[in-house]
């Protein structure tokens, strides 16, 4: 009595495939997919030390400033 057999779990298999439909099931586990395999993204970047994920670009270039006078202001 506290456990289902099979042909119980088949008829709600059955009625939440005619209520919700095969098309938003399939995008809903796509969804849940995806949404597993970035959390175990975002798991294994948590993993790397910390210095190499906060170096600053390298700039490329001649180094020199270039100076200027802004002679109006405007809005955009």
């Amino acid at each position: 009595m506290g456990s289902f057999s099979i042909w119980h779990w088949l008829i709600v298999l059955v009625i939440i495939l005619l209520v919700f439909g095969t098309k938003k099931l399939r995008n809903i586990g796509s969804d849940l997919g995806g949404a597993v395999k970035g959390f175990k993204e975002g798991m294994k970047d948590g993993d790397k030390p910390a210095d190499a994920a906060q170096t600053p670009p390298q700039v490329s270039g001649s180094g020199q400033t270039i100076e200027g006078e802004v002679k109006e202001k405007t809005k955009s």
